[in-house]
C-alpha cells in the first residue's frame, strides 16, 4: 500500500513537472497558478503540496531539470571541442548564450526565485548548481593549476557572474548591456581578456 502511494505521488510530481516546464517556457514562472496546474493535472489543489511544500518548492525542482540540461548542453559543446582551457571558456559562455536564447523563460525562472547564499537552499539545489560550476571550474584549473580551491571557486563564480550579466543586460536591451548582436563577441573577448591575466 505505502508502495502504490509512493508511485501515485511520483507519478503526480512527474506530472506537475511537465505542465509547469510547458506553462514556465510559454509564459513565464509568474504564470504559473496552483488551481490552473492542479486543473491541467486533474488533481485537487491540496494535492499539488503533497508532492511540493508550495509553488516556490515546484518552481526549484523544475529550475532543478534546467539546470540538468544546461550543464548537459554546455558539457556537450565543450566534449566536441578541444582546444586550449581559454577555448573551452568560451565555447562555454557561447553555450550559454545560446540557451538562455532558444529557452528564454526556463533560463530567467533560474534567477527569478528569490534566494541568498544566507538563506535557506535546499541541499540538491545547490548540489545541481556545484555541478554546472564544475564544469566551469574544469579548464580555469588548467590554467591556474596552484590555486587554492577556495580562489578557483572565487574566479568561477565571477567568470559566470561577468558571462551572465552580458547575456542578461545584451537580451534584455538594456541601455547598460552591450547590443544584443554583439554579445557572443563580447563573450569572447571578456574571456580571452581574462586568459590573458593582468
Amino acid at each position: 500500500m505505502a508502495r502504490d502511494t509512493e508511485k501515485r505521488r511520483a507519478e503526480l510530481r512527474a506530472k506537475l513537472l511537465e505542465i509547469a516546464e510547458i506553462e514556465v517556457r510559454e509564459k513565464g514562472v509568474q504564470s504559473l497558478r496552483a488551481r490552473a496546474l492542479a486543473e491541467q493535472a486533474g488533481c485537487a489543489v491540496g494535492a499539488i503540496y503533497n508532492v511540493f511544500d508550495d509553488l516556490t518548492g515546484l518552481i526549484l525542482a523544475l529550475n532543478g531539470r534546467t539546470f540538468q540540461r544546461l550543464g548537459a548542453s554546455v558539457s556537450e559543446e565543450v566534449d566536441q571541442s578541444g582546444g586550449a582551457p581559454v577555448d573551452k571558456l568560451i565555447i562555454m559562455g557561447h553555450a550559454y548564450l545560446r540557451f538562455a536564447t532558444d529557452n528564454p523563460n526556463l533560463w530567467r525562472a533560474l534567477f527569478d526565485v528569490e534566494m541568498t547564499a544566507d538563506g535557506i537552499v535546499p541541499v540538491w539545489y545547490l548540489e545541481e548548481l556545484g555541478r554546472l560550476f564544475a564544469i566551469i571550474a574544469a579548464p580555469l584549473a588548467q590554467m591556474h593549476p596552484k590555486a587554492e580551491p577556495a580562489e578557483l571557486d572565487l574566479m568561477t563564480r565571477t567568470l559566470f557572474s561577468s558571462v551572465h550579466g552580458i547575456v542578461l543586460l545584451g537580451l534584455e536591451r538594456r541601455i547598460s548591456g552591450v547590443p544584443t548582436e554583439r554579445i557572443k563577441e563580447m563573450i569572447t573577448f571578456l574571456l580571452t581578456r581574462f586568459s590573458e591575466g593582468p
